[in-house]
C-alpha cells in the first residue's frame, strides 16, 4: 500500500517554478502595508500637532520685567504661565533674617543662597504648595505671615522671607521659576 500523504503536503514555494508570481505578490503586499503606514501617519500628523502650544502661549513661555520702580522692602506682581510671580527687592534686615535660619527648623530645607541670584531679589511663583491659593503679602497693607514673608489667608501656610514654607499645611517651600537679570534693572523669567 502506498501512501498519498506526499500529495497533501502543500507544494514550497520554489517547487512550482513559477517564482515571478510570488515574487509579485510580496512585492505588492510590502507596498501596500507601506502606503498604509504612510497613510496612516499623514491623517494623525493634523491631530498630534494641534496638541503643541499655540504661539500666543509660547508667547507667554519668558517674559521680562522691570524692577528699576521697585523700592527696597516692597514687591511687584507679574504673570507668567498664568501664573503670578513674586519680585521682592528684600531689605539688609531680610536677607540677614532668612540667611541665620536653622536648616533643621524648615520643613523643606533649602538655604536662602539657594533660592536667589542676588541677595537683595526674590522671585518666587506666588501660588501656595497646599492647595494653589495666592498668598498674601506684596502690598505694604497685607499681612506677611509670622516670618516677615507671606500667609495664605485660605489654610494658615506662612512663609518667611526666602519663600520657605515654615507652618500650616504646605508641603513645600514656594517654588522659584527659572530666571536671569538681563542687565541691573530687568530680569528674564522662563
Amino acid at each position: 500500500m502506498t501512501s498519498r500523504s506526499n500529495d497533501l503536503q502543500p507544494a514550497g514555494p520554489h517547487s512550482t517554478g513559477d517564482d515571478k508570481q510570488i515574487g509579485r505578490r510580496d512585492f505588492l503586499l510590502l507596498a501596500t502595508g507601506t502606503t498604509a503606514a504612510v497613510g496612516a501617519a499623514a491623517a494623525a500628523w493634523p491631530f498630534i500637532d494641534q496638541m503643541n502650544p499655540s504661539a500666543a502661549q509660547m508667547a507667554l513661555a519668558s517674559i521680562e520685567a522691570d524692577l528699576s520702580p521697585v523700592q527696597e522692602g516692597m514687591a511687584i506682581s507679574v504673570m507668567w504661565r498664568k501664573k503670578p510671580v513674586f519680585l521682592r527687592k528684600r531689605t539688609q534686615a531680610e536677607i540677614e533674617q532668612a540667611r541665620a535660619t536653622d536648616m533643621d527648623t524648615l520643613r523643606d530645607p533649602e538655604p536662602d543662597e539657594a533660592r536667589v541670584k542676588r541677595p537683595e531679589w526674590l522671585i518666587v511663583v506666588g501660588v501656595c504648595t497646599h492647595l494653589g491659593c495666592i498668598p498674601l503679602g506684596n502690598k505694604p497693607s497685607e499681612p506677611r505671615g509670622n516670618w516677615g514673608g507671606w500667609f495664605c489667608a485660605c489654610h494658615g501656610s506662612h512663609y518667611d522671607t526666602s519663600g520657605r514654607v515654615r507652618k500650616g499645611p504646605a508641603p513645600s517651600n514656594l517654588v522659584v521659576p527659572p530666571y536671569e537679570f538681563v542687565d541691573n534693572t530687568t530680569v528674564k523669567i522662563g
